[in-house]
């Protein structure tokens, strides 16, 4: 699929409208981007974000949660919230000829929720019932504890979820007045993609979205918070049947220049069956049931990560094989057919990820919260195409040397004795 242009307008008011014209089916899917994820939440009040957006879709000023499931089922469409660290959205699908309704409805989600309180604490109760089944997780919990080592009193430290203490104290006043500061039509970017043009996509936002008004006030800033680099090294016991050992490194952001290599240096280690993590540590040595890397895009500082989960009379050595494979990045360049075939690997995975119109809608408004150019795809498919293996080299050096260390695994005395060795 060749990607269709795509069109970025904006209204009096503020909001962004990206349309991204795909006639060749009869579906328009669109998203509603808001920076007010998790990174926006008070500490006292975390999974306030996550909260909200779950009753969004459960009651307005004129509607019930039964009703607005009723104009949702009876056509067919999709129409749902979610939150994630960075932002929150809201996502619809629907055929040409209900897209009028379908968007007048989430018009009306996004800017007159009602917040119930029976739909309040049903939603706090579903919420604490996700964190215990987190806790419960060998692998969230080396996240949960990788993420507190490198980010502090960062919010990038939480989950998205909140904890149960904060989750608890949550009001509704709290949820009306997170709605007020965020949710505003100066910081709206509304992507739609399938059979509708931009003019078509204008005058159906101005329709529904033209008469809200900026407020007065300010809208919310974001304090800097300094996230500095000390190593540590943390293990957890838990009841489980695997080890799970993670490493983890402070890494740039979307808009700094080494990001790109990183990305790249992360497809080389993760991605498929033939990747050097897989091969090396699973398929050659047996070591692992799961062995990956990750390097997940953020608005601040972000993280790399190196992750097994092995037999936990395995874990020192776990440990000292993703050590040795992440340092061996730093020691020696890649061969010639190993950055190849990384780049046609990652530049295939961004290619897949905008196949349907859900996936362009996701992508491009995506793009216009992380303050990226719609022509992003050709940027980075350039800067992944000139990198070479001293630049990787480069990168790996300056990020990847001194790794925080994650550990979950079954209490043992004598694998824990052998592990807590200072980090050189």
């Amino acid at each position: 699929m060749i990607n269709p242009p795509v069109s970025r307008r904006q209204l009096a008011n503020g909001i962004t409208v990206l349309t991204i014209a795909n006639p060749s089916a009869d579906i328009v899917s669109g998203r509603f981007f808001l920076p007010a994820g998790s990174r926006w939440e008070p500490i006292d009040r975390a999974g306030l974000a996550q909260l909200l957006t779950s009753l969004l879709t459960k009651g307005t000023t004129h509607l019930s949660a039964l009703e607005i499931a009723d104009r949702i089922e009876s056509v067919g469409a999709g129409l749902g919230a979610e939150t994630t660290t960075d932002y929150l959205k809201l996502s619809l699908k629907t055929v040409k000829s209900d897209l009028v309704d379908i968007f007048k409805l989430a018009g009306e989600i996004l800017r007159t929720p009602s917040f119930p309180p029976d739909q309040i604490e049903l939603e706090r109760k579903l919420i604490l019932q996700a964190i215990r089944s987190q806790t419960e997780q060998p692998f969230n919990n080396a996240y949960r504890q990788l993420r507190t080592a490198l980010y502090g009193e960062h919010p990038y430290s939480r989950s998205s979820l909140g904890n149960a203490t904060t989750m608890g104290q949550i009001t509704r006043q709290d949820l009306v007045d997170y709605h007020q500061a965020h949710i505003r039509p100066d910081r709206l970017i509304i992507s739609l993609a399938g059979r509708i043009t931009p003019d078509e996509a204008i005058a159906l936002v101005t329709q529904v979205f033209g008469d809200w008004e900026i407020p007065t006030v300010e809208p919310p800033t974001l304090s800097p918070t300094h996230v500095t680099t000390q190593p540590q090294y943390q293990i957890e016991h838990q009841a489980t049947q695997q080890a799970i050992v993670m490493l983890g490194y402070l890494a740039p952001a979307i808009h700094d220049p080494d990001c790109i290599a990183l990305k790249l240096i992360d497809s080389y280690l993760s991605n498929g069956m033939s990747s050097r993590l897989f091969v090396e540590l699973r398929e050659k040595r047996g070591l692992a049931y799961d062995v990956s890397a990750f390097y997940p895009t953020r608005l601040d500082t972000s993280h790399f990560a190196v992750y097994m989960g092995t037999n936990p009379s395995n874990t020192a050595i776990a440990v000292s094989g993703l050590r040795a494979e992440v340092d061996r990045l730093c020691m020696e360049p890649l061969s010639a057919a190993e950055l190849q075939t990384a780049k046609d690997k990652l530049l295939g995975q961004y290619a897949l990820g905008k196949q349907t119109n859900g996936q362009l809608a996701q992508t491009y408004g995506w793009y216009e919260l992380l303050g990226l150019s719609v022509d992003f795809d050709l940027e980075f498919n350039s800067a992944i195409q000139k990198l070479t293996a001293t630049q990787l080299q480069s990168a790996a050096n300056k990020y990847l040397c001194d790794p925080y260390i994650s550990i979950v695994s079954p209490e043992n005395k004598a694998a824990a004795s052998k592990m807590a060795a200072p980090i050189s």
